[in-house]
């Protein structure tokens, strides 16, 4: 869901870690044409986040089109983040406003779980329809879920509205890169409980 979130469906069998290079490969490259923007690509260090921000946009676009030729399709998220990127990004050059590309992952993130407990109000779990083929679970566990990452996207928005308006550009950067995406991954490890218990088991067959 958010944009660290994997999606799965029936297709090739990939490599989990192919899969993970294709999500957050882009971020990583993000995080390395800011840093080094300048001795790169000869631009003033103050110029760095517009630089990074184009080749964020291409970079997207591009695990996009990965995306379909390695997983055989194209992921519900892979297409949202690759068009808000372009959104923002674009809005970011065009206007030359950082502004937007900084405050991306704060709409995001609300979108998000605005769709997700909205779709609760009336009565859909709606991060089954993302992750049905990965994990099979009760109604009551698949609301109880759903739940817990709406309230999350809206935790990562807020400290994404916090972290760009009260520290550096760069912090941001490194934040958005390597801050965000182990948040991510220790929120759903301690979902593990709540999915051991809510899992439907496989109806033995009888011999």
């Amino acid at each position: 869901m958010s944009e660290n979130v994997v999606e799965a469906k029936p297709g090739k069998s990939v490599n989990p870690l192919l899969k993970l290079a294709l999500e957050f490969g882009p971020l990583a490259i993000f995080f390395f044409a800011n840093s080094y923007g300048d001795r790169l690509f000869g631009v003033a260090q103050d110029r760095r986040i517009f630089v990074a921000t184009g080749i964020f946009i291409v970079a997207s676009l591009v695990a996009l089109a990965l995306s379909r030729i390695v997983l055989g399709y194209l992921p519900r998220m892979a297409i949202v983040n690759a068009v808000v990127v372009s959104v923002f990004g674009g809005l970011t050059i065009a206007l030359d406003d950082a502004f937007f590309i900084k405050v991306k992952p704060t709409i995001v993130n609300a979108l998000f779980g605005c769709v997700l407990l909205g779709g609760l109000f009336f009565g859909r779990s709606l991060l089954a329809l993302v992750l049905e083929t990965v994990l099979q679970l009760d109604e009551e566990g698949w609301r109880k879920l759903t739940f817990r990452w709406g309230l999350f996207f809206f935790v990562l928005a807020a400290l994404n509205e916090v972290v760009w308006r009260t520290q550096t550009q760069d912090f941001w950067v490194a934040f958005k890169v390597w801050g965000v995406m182990p948040l991510t991954m220790a929120f759903a490890l301690a979902q593990t409980p709540l999915i051991l218990k809510h899992e439907l088991k496989p109806a033995k067959t009888e011999e």
